[in-house]
């Protein structure tokens, strides 16, 4: 009888070990390992969306002006925005917007940097920006000039900064040293396509079926949102925490 006291009162005040808690922290990474696929999918969403209406549109009105038909090589993702197939491109603005967002907080907090909590925020800011520019330009069209024009420049100009910051930050992550230096190498390419669309960009001639700002456009966004992909893939993939 005493035996087995003993052995009931050694088996119930033993130490707390890193096996008992492994399977807690991991079920708290779940969550936010599914949430940074929203950066996989949100791009996904929208690439998909212009891909497909570019067939689809007729063509569109843009200040009174009918213009026709939609090119994707002359004219920009936003034209689809307007006409007959504004109802299913500007929701593909909101909801992958929206998903980016998401992504975005995913990834963070799936990342082990203790320490750094200003660049951990900054970088977290500067990168949600893509997605809340793409919400912008969901709500105001392109006769809503000025208000899509800035929802455009916080969701790929402003990118410059946030692949910079936080390729910086994701450098000092062990895991994540690699890519961190492929993303900063991926902020002097935003720059170099941001500057290419604007030299092609006529809007002018975008509308009589010249040049290829759509062209240069539509490269600039991919190369943006193929990072947000690439980054939510992997906190998926590495986002199982560590127990201390």
């Amino acid at each position: 009888m005493t035996s087995t006291l003993q052995e009931t009162h050694a088996s119930v005040c033993r130490p707390l070990t890193v096996v008992d808690l492994a399977p807690t922290a991991a079920t708290t990474a779940e969550p936010a390992r599914w949430l940074a696929l929203g950066a996989v999918a949100g791009p996904v969403v929208f690439a998909l969306a212009w891909f497909v209406l570019g067939f689809v549109s007729p063509g569109y009105t843009l200040f009174g002006t009918w213009i026709a038909p939609y090119s994707p090589i002359s004219q920009p993702i936003s034209g689809l925005g307007l006409g007959v197939t504004a109802p299913f491109m500007n929701a593909a603005f909101l909801v992958g917007g929206l998903m980016l967002v998401a992504g975005v907080i995913g990834i963070f907090r799936t990342l082990d940097a203790p320490g750094r909590p200003g660049a951990r925020r900054a970088s977290a800011a500067l990168l949600e920006l893509c997605g809340v520019g793409m919400v912008i330009d969901g709500i105001f069209d392109l006769e809503a000039m000025m208000a899509h024009l800035v929802g455009f420049g916080l969701g790929v100009v402003a990118q410059v900064a946030g692949f910079l910051v936080a390729g910086l930050f994701l450098r000092g992550i062990p895991s994540w040293r690699r890519f961190g230096g492929w993303l900063l190498l991926g902020s002097p390419l935003t720059l170099l396509l941001v500057v290419a669309f604007f030299l092609s960009f006529d809007p002018a001639g975008s509308g009589a079926h010249e040049g290829m700002a759509g062209l240069t456009q539509r490269l600039l966004v991919l190369e943006v949102h193929a990072w947000f992909v690439a980054m939510g893939w992997l906190a998926f993939r590495r986002g199982r925490p560590r127990v201390r």
